[in-house]
């Protein structure tokens, strides 16, 4: 038995993904990020944490095999196919302030992932204190050597997916990405699509 939801563009989404199920997660038209929240159901204190991720694992960037730890070092999620190659853990989630900042008090008004976040959110009781640093699946956020990083064109493509198994119960929040200012979403977002299925055998 499996749930799929078209996720529309600039839309949020959430749900509660039981221990042992799986989330699959379709760039169903190539380049759209995908901004990713992750909490304890049980407690939603305990929730993604980028840094012990990242540590943990020695790689800034998300594939198979790379296991979401909380902020208690306790696995939310494991990533056991990714199609796509790699995902970012570093960009962060656009804001109306983050938008200003970049690319002119013009762009105040666009509709922006923290939105989304908070929207979503409230119904669970989270609020802009629970928001932490997400992962941002298909997005392509390279590093150079001196550390210095960007958002460009993304390396995904229509159809390519990745399935995600939760370890314990877990909330997902998610903003299926808006902007319009830089290649992420190739200036054009698009739908993607999410599934919660029984884990494969």
């Amino acid at each position: 038995m499996s749930a799929t939801t078209v996720v529309p563009a600039r839309a949020a989404w959430s749900a509660v993904v039981r221990a042992g199920k799986q989330l699959t997660i379709t760039d169903l038209h190539g380049n759209q990020a995908v901004d990713f929240l992750l909490y304890d159901a049980q407690d939603t204190a305990v929730r993604y944490s980028a840094a012990d991720t990242v540590h943990a694992q020695g790689n800034i960037f998300l594939t198979t095999g790379s296991v979401l730890l909380s902020n208690e070092h306790t696995p939310l999620m494991t990533v056991t196919e990714d199609t796509c190659g790699r995902h970012d853990t570093v960009g962060g989630a656009c804001s109306k302030e983050s938008n200003t900042l970049r690319y002119g008090h013009h762009t105040w008004s666009q509709h922006a992932c923290v939105d989304n976040f908070l929207a979503e959110g409230a119904r669970y009781g989270l609020g802009k204190r629970d928001l932490v640093s997400n992962i941002n699946w298909y997005m392509n956020v390279p590093v150079e050597k001196d550390g210095t990083l960007g958002i460009v064109d993304g390396i995904s493509s229509p159809g390519l997916r990745l399935t995600l198994h939760a370890e314990t119960d877990v909330l997902v929040l998610v903003s299926n990405c808006p902007q319009i200012n830089n290649p992420c979403n190739g200036f054009e977002p698009t739908a993607v699509e999410m599934t919660i299925s029984e884990a494969a055998v």
